[in-house]
């Protein structure tokens, strides 16, 4: 048997019984996370000309919620609305040892099939974790710094194959359907990194594609269509294909032991991943050390190896940029606006500090530099080291172990809450947003997730 097969059968006999109240926790802990950056996501310029062209091609009135808006639309452009818009504030969870994006592929599948299905909340918990799960571990089969060195970017590669498999359990299909699906679903994986080039909008729909892609090959594999049974080992496979230093053991191992999902973070800045930690490490010295924002002569933040190509070069882009995508993965602007601003959050990613001289001249301050003794832990930990130097000549330094939000070092519930309601409150009122977290707090209990799904569509839901 196959390895494609033994993820598969491993997938099939999950059941919600399996699952540890802790795990099931941490479902619902990602879910509110995931509608929050999707509800403010849906007021970006790139989340808005995706709704356009679905309401061009055709609404459904019967059709998938897309958060935070009044439209329903068939549930594949639904679960691409959505994972666009949730993707779009670089705010979604990821997982360090896969270098992905989970939540904003494997939600947005799960919700549209469980919309379709008209499933409870225990069916919707199984996909999801098991989204999670494969997504996770071909991430980390692949070898994160192998697979962006051929300029894949992991989430929307791997999302897909999460995307399929958390549709499939949804839609109740049996193993050699879901089967057909992992195989489907691999000549459909893709998503390229050239958007840091110009700043472009196309990683944001990355995750949006896994997941229609996703529910497009279990659909497919429900009616009978037939993919390869090997996608993932085959000599043409995903691993062969995607990656020169995949390790096809990582697929399997452990399987649930933990599940993924426990060991997935969740953002306090709006930024790529890789910036977080740095920007931990400015906050702290900031703060411990009672710094203004004119003291500081210069930053000096040791950066990950593989993180160097995304946030840090080329100097010219990163020091200069031109756009919001341009700045969300600037580690230049990043740490210059945590100095001058004790924070990197939504606010801060704007067109007025883009071009803000004071920012300018911070960024300018900013120094990165490749240290060895990071890469040692990675891709299980990304760690960061921060040196500032201030215009009298102290020198403060740290080094951040776990940025904020590792499951090492984690948002609390409250600390997530608090991240919901700044996020959400720009579509919901405060009444709705309480009667979201209750019902994401009892998830296990809907009945059927379309009710619930309808709690987070725009303002003229129906209760």
């Amino acid at each position: 048997m196959g390895t494609t097969e033994q993820l598969v059968n491993s997938c099939s006999s999950l059941t919600y019984e399996d699952l540890s109240p802790e795990v099931i926790d941490r479902v619902k802990y990602h879910a509110l996370d995931f509608l929050g950056v999707a509800a403010r996501g849906s007021l970006t310029e790139s989340a808005k000309a995706v709704y356009d062209l679905i309401e061009d091609m055709g609404l459904n009135p019967q059709g998938g919620v897309i958060i935070g808006t009044d439209m329903r639309a068939p549930h594949h452009y639904a679960a691409l609305a959505n994972g666009t818009s949730a993707h779009s504030l670089e705010l979604d969870d990821v997982n360090n040892e896969a270098s992905a994006h989970p939540g904003v592929a494997i939600f947005p599948a799960a919700f549209a099939s469980a919309e379709l299905a008209g499933c409870g909340g225990k069916r919707f918990i199984e996909g999801v974790i098991l989204g999670y799960e494969v997504m996770i571990r071909l991430g980390k089969a692949l070898n994160p710094a192998h697979h962006y060195a051929r300029g894949f970017h992991p989430t929307g590669t791997c999302g897909a194959f999460g995307a399929a498999v958390a549709a499939s359990k949804i839609l109740s299909l049996d193993k050699e359907q879901m089967l057909n699906a992992l195989g489907i679903v691999g000549s459909q994986a893709s998503g390229s990194m050239e958007f840091l080039t110009s700043g472009a909008w196309t990683k944001r729909i990355h995750p949006g594609w896994a997941a229609h892609n996703g529910i497009i090959a279990a659909l497919l594999a429900k009616r009978g269509f037939k993919g390869p049974s090997t996608i993932i080992e085959g000599r043409f496979g995903f691993l062969h294909s995607y990656s020169d230093g995949s390790d096809l053991n990582k697929v399997l191992a452990d399987f649930g032991a933990p599940f993924e999902i426990m060991k997935t973070s969740i953002k306090p800045h709006a930024c790529c991943r890789y910036k977080q930690g740095p920007i931990d490490g400015i906050l702290k010295i900031m703060k411990e050390n009672n710094l203004k924002a004119q003291e500081i002569k210069e930053a000096v933040l040791g950066i990950l190896k593989t993180a160097f190509p995304i946030i840090v070069e080329p100097r010219e882009l990163k020091y200069n940029p031109k756009t919001v995508v341009d700045a969300q993965f600037s580690m230049p602007f990043g740490a210059a606006v945590a100095i001058l601003h004790g924070k990197a959050a939504l606010d801060e990613y704007t067109e007025e500090n883009i071009h803000s001289p004071e920012v300018r001249d911070m960024m300018g301050r900013v120094s990165c530099v490749q240290d060895p003794e990071l890469d040692k832990a990675f891709p299980r930990q990304w760690p960061a080291s921060v040196e500032v130097v201030t215009k009298d000549g102290r020198r403060f330094s740290t080094r951040i172990e776990y940025p904020k939000g590792d499951p090492e070092n984690p948002l609390t519930w409250e600390e997530l809450l608090a991240k919901f309601h700044d996020l959400a409150s720009a579509i919901y009122p405060e009444e709705r947003r309480q009667r979201i977290i209750s019902r994401v707090r009892a998830l296990e209990q809907e009945e059927n997730i379309r009710d619930f799904c309808r709690l987070v569509a725009g303002k003229n839901y129906l209760p």
